[in-house]
Order: structure tokens, then C-alpha cells, then sequence
């Protein structure tokens, strides 16, 4: 059986748990909104035509609910796919010192900590040759974005150690960047027609990218023939910003 764990259930998350229930993998889904989790598995199952995808509940910010999680997946076989997709992005403005340290510490938990501490509790059971981890970036990290472009930078900077640190173990450790997605979560209060067209324009490619299409590059990352990259931050971006 091979099994993979993809944090976060909806847009690129849902898009990868989709992709790889697809690859014949076993696919746990992650997050703390269970009923929305919970219905997205339904669906790619569904569509799969077998309950391949199951649904965890999680504060993935909180070290013991995390811990308990990892707890609960020892009792099943060895994760071969660790897909690090949870994040957000605090929208609030601050007009205080005191608002300001919220923001970024919020943005920080929500990128940050959740890809470390979800890896660190579950590292013991990937899979030893060949186990694959993919974190989600953005297109944020290259262009300067707040706190949200510092945390994704970190966790550019976060694969880059940990693909030192487990190549002698036969694990690759990766990164996707996104660019502009409308179509998922992180855009929903603020997705429009008028949006979609100012931030296209600035596209060489000039349209928004699909959860479809990163999530491809995440299938990537999780196939056997990937077994020779590790530590690349690949952008999925319609060219916004050229790989380096």
C-alpha cells in the first residue's frame, strides 16, 4: 500500500489529494475544518470509484494535537508522500506594534509551523528508501509579499536544510511555488472578475494557474522518477517569476 498525507483539504490541497488517490495512493487529509475535509474526501472518492481518501482532524499549529495525530498514523503502514499544502495569510491591518507582532506571528504559524511541525512529528514513519515530501510555497517568497512572502521564503530556506538532511536516507525534500490561483481558499473574500483580470495582466502567460496544475507538479515531486531531485523549489507560475 502506498500512502500519502496531504495537509490542508481544500483548492491545491483537495487538488493533490485528488492527484494522488488517483496515482493509487492511500490519502489522508488533514486540517482543522473536519466537516469540510470530511466532504471533500466524499467527493474524490467518489470519483475515484473506491474509498481511497480519509479525512483527520487537526490544529496543526498545536505540537500535542500534532503529536497525537502522528500517534494515531503509527498504527497503520509507513507514509510514503508527505504533502505540506496548510497555510494562510492574515488579512487584517495593523495599526499597532502589537498588531503588527499578530500578523506575523500568525502568518508564521500558519506557513511555518504547520509544514515543521507536522514533518518533525511524522519523519520517523516516511518511508526509508524513497519516502517524498513536498511543501507549498508561492510566488510570494520571490516577489516580496509581508509576512506572508517572509514565511514562504522560510520555508524555501526550510528545504533546503532538511534536503541535506535526509538525502543520506534516500528522502527528497521539495517545494512547489505557486502564483496567482484563484480557485482556492486563500482568494475567497476577495476573488472577482475585476481581480482576476488586473493580476492576469501581469502574467506572461495572461491567465490565472489551476489547483490542477500545481498539483501536478506535486504528483511529480511523489513519483518514483523524482527520486534524483531533491532541494528545488519548482515555480508553477505562467512565468510571473523566472526559476532560479
Amino acid at each position: 500500500m502506498t500512502r500519502a498525507i496531504v495537509t490542508g483539504g481544500t483548492g491545491i490541497g483537495r487538488a493533490c489529494a485528488k492527484r494522488l488517490a488517483s496515482d493509487g495512493f492511500e490519502v489522508v487529509i488533514v486540517g482543522r475544518r473536519i466537516e469540510v475535509l470530511t466532504e471533500a474526501a466524499a467527493e474524490i472518492n467518489e470519483w475515484v470509484g473506491e474509498a481511497r481518501v480519509v479525512a483527520e482532524p487537526c490544529d496543526l499549529e498545536d505540537p500535542k494535537a500534532v503529536g497525537a495525530f502522528a500517534d494515531r498514523l503509527s498504527r497503520g503502514p509507513s507514509i510514503d508522500v508527505l504533502v505540506n499544502n496548510a497555510g494562510g495569510v492574515s488579512l487584517e491591518s495593523a495599526d499597532t506594534l502589537e498588531e503588527v507582532a499578530a500578523g506575523w506571528r500568525r502568518d508564521f504559524d500558519n506557513n511555518v509551523m504547520t509544514t515543521v511541525l507536522v514533518t518533525e512529528a511524522l519523519l520517523p514513519q516516511i518511508t526509508r528508501p524513497g519516502g517524498r515530501i513536498v511543501a507549498l510555497s508561492s510566488v510570494a517568497a520571490f516577489r516580496g509579499a509581508g509576512s506572508y512572502g517572509a514565511a514562504k521564503a522560510a520555508i524555501n530556506a526550510w528545504v533546503y536544510g532538511m534536503s541535506a538532511q535526509l538525502a543520506s536516507d534516500g528522502i527528497t525534500v521539495n517545494a512547489v511555488a505557486p502564483g496567482f490561483v484563484p480557485d482556492t481558499g486563500f482568494w475567497d473574500s476577495r476573488r472577482s472578475d475585476d481581480l482576476i483580470a488586473s493580476r492576469s495582466a501581469g502574467i506572461p502567460m495572461a491567465r490565472p494557474g489551476t489547483p490542477d496544475e500545481v498539483a501536478e507538479s506535486v504528483a511529480y515531486f511523489a513519483s518514483p522518477g523524482a527520486g534524483w531531485t531533491t532541494g528545488t523549489i519548482l515555480h508553477v507560475n505562467g512565468g510571473a517569476v523566472v526559476g532560479r
